[in-house]
């Protein structure tokens, strides 16, 4: 098995309690860094990391633009900014709003699959709309994971459902499997990667 090199996950209307419960079931050794675009509003204060935060293993924190990539660790888009995936920096960027939304999940993903590709995971979760399937689709078209929240268990299924209609391979697990493939992923990488690259 190819040792996976990031994690990128996307989520909206229910997509927090979704992250939430993957980020506290795994565990403090977790070996890959976690880049996280979640639809939010603009004017949000940060509270969203300290909930990320509370019961997580992992150290959480809000991108700041241009910092390294470290394994192990949550990265969170701040609201109204895209974060892009550079070799191993994040960058923050203003520029048009995709599918009505900055921070845009298939700008995260699209960047991923570049940096990344067939090591990229992508993880699809609960959200309206149908921003995150074409950057999933752009992830499996690299060779990469598509890990999607299943959309009978979703509180909101129309974004895990656009994105296993645009990827024509995706795993679809109900949200409980999903921390345990993000280990079985991880797994191969534990002793050998420190840093994404």
């Amino acid at each position: 098995m190819i040792a996976a090199g990031g994690i990128v996950m996307g989520g909206s209307v229910g997509g927090m309690q979704s992250i939430q419960s993957i980020l506290q079931a795994l565990p403090e050794d977790f070996a890959l860094p976690i880049v996280v675009a979640l639809h939010r509003p603009t004017d949000d204060e940060d509270l969203l990391t300290p909930l990320l935060q509370r019961g997580c293993a992992l150290h959480v924190s809000e991108v700041v633009d241009k910092e390294p990539i470290e394994a192990g660790h949550v990265y969170v888009a701040p609201p109204d900014y895209h974060v892009l995936i550079e070799d191993n920096n994040l960058s923050l960027s203003v520029d048009e709003r995709v599918n009505h939304a900055r921070p845009s999940i298939d700008v995260l993903f699209e960047s991923a699959a570049l940096v990344y590709g067939r090591r990229a995971v992508a993880v699809i979760l609960s959200g309206a709309g149908i921003d995150g399937a074409r950057g999933a689709a752009a992830i499996h078209e690299s060779g990469g994971t598509v890990l999607i929240e299943s959309p009978a268990t979703a509180l909101r299924p129309d974004l895990p459902a656009a994105a296993v209609a645009a990827t024509a391979v995706s795993v679809i697990l109900p949200l409980p499997q999903l921390a345990t493939a993000l280990q079985e992923l991880a797994r191969p990488s534990v002793n050998g990667v420190t840093h994404a690259s």
